[in-house]
């Protein structure tokens, strides 16, 4: 009988998602709350590689309120995590809180309490470019997850969480979410991710990125006064990584045009990004591989990618085989099309968030 409701859910609430979505077509994006911010320190912070800080801050942002059952436990925390050089912010775009976030949404912030973390070395948490420099403790995802962690329990007090999703270096930290804290989630969504070492052509673009600007005299082992050109050349690698071909094409159809998106595009990162803080960012995925791991993740997982992700090409067959060792596990690859983006398709609910519907619905209590 459970079952048969959970599926009558799963059909009504995946109907109203798919009315919204052809709504959403013609209309702006349905307004969410303005997030509460706030900074949790924790004090003599100790890293995987034995280094410690006197303190490490992380920033947040929260939407909606904590919600807790007769025995005190949180039922409707959300965790949203993002990429790599960026910061909880960036959902607070018409294009995602404004399609996750709002009245009668899927991750409606009336029902839900979301919480958008600045990574470490990120946003503004604590990173390399305040003032140690490459004397910053060199962090892995293992410890940015392990400081999220940290905040959701002795930050904001929560216990449980009904959801961990995550986009590229977020899609990432939640499969360590998984494996780490087994028993804390009711459900998994990596978004733009694999669940294997970076190797390959990945690891390569990496490897550019860091190369880039340690090998850049300006650097001057992190204690530059103006950002290295090193930095430009790291851009240019970071956009091929995220590149988009049928949308650039048809954004760029000229020489010309394609010549000022490239400027434009160098132009926009180099302007918000520090090279520090990029170095470190990349630095930490050196240890990332949760393969031997799958097994220990309890809570159900869908992971979602499209087809035209540079980063995670589906042609290499990676997430078709490690999917399998996952109990609960499900993968779901977006063909290619006019609504997808490449890489950044992570951020596009309108394409997946019927995943996200169905998945909710699957795991509600």
């Amino acid at each position: 009988m459970l079952t048969a409701t959970r599926r009558l859910i799963a059909v009504l609430l995946l109907a109203l998602f798919r009315a919204a979505s052809l709504a959403a077509q013609n209309t702006d994006a349905v307004p969410y709350p303005t997030p509460v911010e706030g900074d949790f320190v924790m004090r003599d912070f100790a890293f995987g590689s034995g280094e410690r800080l006197p303190e490490l801050r992380i920033h947040y942002r929260t939407l909606g309120t904590p919600v807790r059952d007769a025995g005190g436990h949180v039922r409707n925390a959300v965790l949203v995590l993002h990429g790599t050089t960026g910061n909880g912010a960036n959902f607070l775009t018409p294009t995602f809180a404004g399609h996750l976030f709002g009245p009668g949404q899927p991750l409606d912030a009336r029902r839900y309490f979301i919480i958008l973390p600045d990574g470490i070395g990120h946003g503004r948490s604590s990173r390399p470019s305040e003032r140690l420099h490459a004397r910053f403790p060199r962090y892995t995802y293992d410890d940015m997850v392990r400081a999220q962690h940290r905040l959701v329990t002795e930050g904001l007090g929560v216990d449980h969480l009904r959801l961990v999703m995550g986009t590229s270096m977020g899609g990432m930290h939640t499969w360590v979410w998984g494996y780490t804290h087994p028993e804390m989630m009711d459900a998994l969504m990596p978004l733009a991710s694999a669940p294997v070492q970076i190797a390959g052509r990945n690891r390569m673009m990496r490897r550019m990125i860091m190369d880039d600007i340690r090998g850049d005299p300006e650097w001057r082992g992190g204690d530059y006064t103006a950002q290295p050109r090193g930095l430009a050349d790291a851009v240019h690698v970071l956009m091929l990584m995220t590149s988009a071909p049928l949308q650039q094409q048809k954004a760029a159809p000229t020489r010309d045009a394609a010549d000022s998106l490239l400027e434009a595009g160098v132009r926009r990162y180099t302007q918000t990004l520090d090279a520090n803080d990029m170095l470190y960012a990349f630095d930490a995925s050196r240890d990332y591989d949760p393969s031997p791991h799958l097994g220990q993740i309890r809570a159900p997982l869908l992971a979602v990618n499209s087809a035209d992700d540079e980063v995670n090409p589906p042609e290499l067959g990676i997430l078709e085989r490690e999917i399998a060792k996952v109990p609960h596990g499900r993968y779901v690859l977006i063909p290619t099309s006019d609504q997808t983006r490449g890489h950044g398709t992570h951020s596009v609910p309108a394409v997946w968030g019927r995943y996200l519907v169905e998945l909710l619905a699957r795991t509600e209590r």
